[in-house]
């Protein structure tokens, strides 16, 4: 390999922390094999790094082989942390460590799926547009309150790179790809895993309003939408009316006849399924998570989740990352 060549080739890390999801790793690290053999050379090395230094599981107990955590001196363009489960899975002093001190270096840090919430308890978010999976967010925002993540597919800020998971890396890569090698070299990369339509890095995480309730009523769908962002504090019905411009009762009768529910059951149902990833998501105690998601007490709040899911909140917080 001739020293022109050397220069050119860009070294990516990925820090995998058990539980990854194996989607989200691999639509990162395909497009850029892909990069590899539509160049005809090496214009990527990709290694991969664990706590342990040996194998990683994914979330569906796949070994990946890995090597020992990178430290000063790796020559690293990128490192990505790819993870998954929860944030109590997170908990891993060493890979805290390890990005600041690559972000020290010099190296562009990114996060994939859960992988942001490690950038944000590393100090690498202060004051940075960046995402996260929507399912981690609610967890996020309750363990760093100064910070706001959008619901992007991913966001490229300087050198901070952010993505939702799943299947968001592809549309990443394929950002990064363009940056370096150019619009056309990236079309061909997506081409060849049929990615024919390429998102933006704004597209939304999740289907629309609409499509999730199934609903298309304007006025319905600023009702939910209201409904989705005050779960803290709710609003009563006539104020949920007001913004639908239409009377208290004319709002009951949207409920009943598009959503075959009723007002508060749907706002209920809303705030518990927050509730529901709160628990999973997030060190909260059961009260805290009460009056986070507008339940007046503990006691109200146990009895409403009970009967919602079928067992009380404790039950649910025990079976988390199982």
């Amino acid at each position: 390999m001739s020293q022109e060549d050397h220069r050119n080739i860009q070294r990516i890390g990925f820090i995998l922390v058990p539980g990854f999801a194996l989607m989200s790793y691999a639509s990162a690290i395909e497009p850029l094999r892909a990069a590899n053999l539509l160049a005809g050379r090496d214009i990527y090395i990709l290694s991969t790094h664990s706590t342990e230094g040996d194998a990683a599981l994914t979330s569906s107990s796949i070994p990946v082989p890995a090597g020992p955590l990178p430290g000063r001196g790796a020559d690293l363009s990128m490192v990505f942390v790819c993870a998954g489960g929860t944030p109590v899975d997170w908990d891993v002093p060493a890979i805290l460590a390890c990005l600041r001190q690559l972000a020290r270096d010099g190296v562009r840090i990114g996060g994939i799926s859960g992988g942001p919430y490690l950038m944000a308890a590393a100090g690498l978010l202060k004051d940075r547009d960046f995402t996260i999976h929507w399912e981690h967010a609610p967890a996020l925002i309750e363990a760093f309150p100064d910070l706001s993540p959008r619901q992007a597919r991913y966001v490229l800020d300087g050198n901070r790179i952010t993505c939702g998971g799943g299947v968001a890396p592809l549309d990443m890569m394929h950002a990064l790809i363009a940056e370096r090698m150019g619009a056309d070299f990236a079309r061909r990369v997506s081409d060849w895993y049929l990615h024919t339509h390429v998102e933006s890095s704004g597209a939304p995480q999740r289907a629309s309003l609409a499509e999730r309730y199934r609903v298309n009523h304007p006025g319905l769908l600023t009702v939910l939408e209201k409904m989705e962002a005050t779960i803290e504090a709710p609003l009563d019905r006539q104020a949920m009316a007001a913004l639908a411009g239409v009377s208290p009762r004319h709002l009951d009768r949207l409920f009943a006849g598009n959503m075959q529910s009723s007002f508060l059951l749907e706002y209920r149902k809303i705030r518990l399924a927050h509730a529901r990833r709160l628990l999973q998501q997030s060190p909260l105690s059961i009260s805290e998570i009460a009056f986070a998601t507008g339940f007046s007490s503990a006691g109200h709040f146990s009895r409403s989740y009970c009967t919602a899911f079928g067992e009380p909140p404790r039950s649910s917080r025990q079976g988390r990352g199982s």
